[in-house]
C-alpha cells in the first residue's frame, strides 16, 4: 500500500509516519515544504514538485497541510482561504482526475461550530463556523462534498473522507494543554472550579488507530467527527496535572457572578482575561464519535481520554 501525506512535518503527520513505519506493506511518501521529514519515508516532495508527483500510484492521500488556527488573530483572512481552501482544492482536483484510491481530508470541528449549542456536536449539525479558520475549512469541505453528493463519475471507485477532529494532543504537542500545564506548574490556583464544563479531546494514539482502520476498510465516503470516547472537565484536567506532578491540586470555587464581572472589566480594559476568554475556558464542547465507531464496527477506542491526557501531560515534565 502506498500513502501520500501532505503537511507531514506537523504534529499529526510525524505521528502518522511513526505509526505506519513498522508496517512492511505500507510505503509512505510526503508532500511538504521541502525539508526532510523522516528517514523512514520513501520520497520527500515539495509543493514546487506537485505536478511531477505520480498521484495515480497512491492507494491513500492524506491531506493534512493547512493554516492552523491563530488564537492571537494576527493572520489575515486571505492566508486561511489560500491555504485551507486553495491547497485543498489543488490536491483534490489532481486526486479527482487520477487513479488514486482514497482521499482523506483533515478538517476540524471548528468548521461545524465554534460553539456547541446542543448537548453534543454530531455530523448532522448545520455548519456555522465563526472566523476565517472555520470558514475556510468548511469552504474546502463543501467543495469536496459537492462532487460526492452529485455522484461524480470520477469518484465511482474511490472513497472520500472528511475528518473533523476536536483538539488533538499527545507527547510533543505544544498547544493549549501546555499553557494550562504551565499555569498549574507555577502553583497558581485555578479560580474557575465553580464552572463544571466538559470538553472532548482527541488523543494522537486514537487518531492514528482510526486512520489505520479507515485505510484498511471500505467504508462509505462522508464526514466523520473524531474524538475520544468520553469528554473531560477542565477541573479534572487540573487534577490530572497535579497527579502527574505528584502535587495537590489547587482549585478555587469563586462564585461565577464575580468571575463574569471580572471578565467584563477585562473587556473594558482590554485585558487578556475577558468575556471571550472566559467563554472558551468554561464552555461545554462535547463531540460525538458515534458515527465513525459505528461505521468501523468498534465499540471503544484503544485508550481512554484520561489515559491519553496523562501521556501528554507527562511529556511536558520530560
Amino acid at each position: 500500500m502506498q500513502i501520500l501525506i501532505s503537511g507531514a512535518s506537523g504534529f499529526v503527520g510525524t505521528n502518522l509516519i511513526n505509526h505506519f513505519t513498522p508496517f512492511e506493506d505500507i510505503e509512505v511518501n510526503v508532500l511538504d515544504l521541502g525539508q526532510k521529514v523522516s528517514e523512514s519515508v520513501a520520497a520527500n516532495y515539495n509543493w514546487d514538485e506537485f505536478g511531477e508527483i505520480p498521484i495515480d500510484l497512491y492507494d491513500n492521500i492524506i491531506h493534512l497541510a493547512g493554516k492552523a488556527h491563530d488564537t492571537r488573530n494576527k493572520s489575515g483572512r486571505e492566508v486561511y482561504f489560500n491555504i485551507n481552501f486553495g491547497l485543498t482544492k489543488k490536491i483534490f482536483d489532481r486526486f479527482l482526475n487520477s487513479e488514486a484510491g482514497n482521499f482523506i481530508f483533515f478538517s476540524s470541528v471548528k468548521a461545524a461550530a465554534d460553539v456547541v449549542k446542543e448537548d453534543i456536536l454530531t455530523e448532522d449539525v448545520i455548519p456555522s463556523p465563526i472566523g476565517p479558520y472555520g470558514e475556510s475549512k468548511i469552504m474546502a469541505e463543501e467543495y469536496i462534498m459537492d462532487f460526492v453528493r452529485n455522484g461524480d463519475e470520477r469518484l465511482k471507485h474511490k472513497n472520500v473522507y472528511i475528518l473533523r477532529p476536536c483538539m488533538i494532543h499527545g507527547p510533543g504537542n505544544k498547544g493549549n494543554l501546555n499553557l494550562l500545564y504551565s499555569v498549574v506548574k507555577r502553583g497558581i490556583p485555578w479560580p474557575l472550579g465553580a464552572f463544571d464544563n466538559r470538553r472532548s479531546f482527541t488523543s494522537i494514539e486514537n487518531l492514528c488507530f482510526i486512520i489505520q482502520k479507515i485505510i484498511n476498510s471500505d467504508i462509505p465516503s462522508g464526514i466523520y467527527n473524531i474524538a475520544d470516547d468520553d469528554p473531560i472537565s477542565t477541573n479534572r484536567i487540573i487534577e490530572l496535572i497535579s497527579e502527574v506532578r505528584d502535587r495537590k491540586s489547587r482549585i478555587i470555587n469563586v462564585r461565577p457572578g464575580i468571575i463574569k464581572r471580572l471578565s467584563r472589566l477585562g473587556d473594558i480594559l482590554h485585558l487578556p482575561f475577558n468575556s471571550l476568554r472566559l467563554q472558551k475556558l468554561t464552555e461545554n464542547y462535547i463531540v460525538s464519535n458515534k458515527k465513525i465507531k459505528s461505521t468501523l464496527g468498534i465499540d471503544r477506542l484503544p485508550i481512554s481520554a484520561e489515559e491519553g491526557l496523562i501521556k501528554t501531560l507527562k511529556s511536558f515534565s520530560e
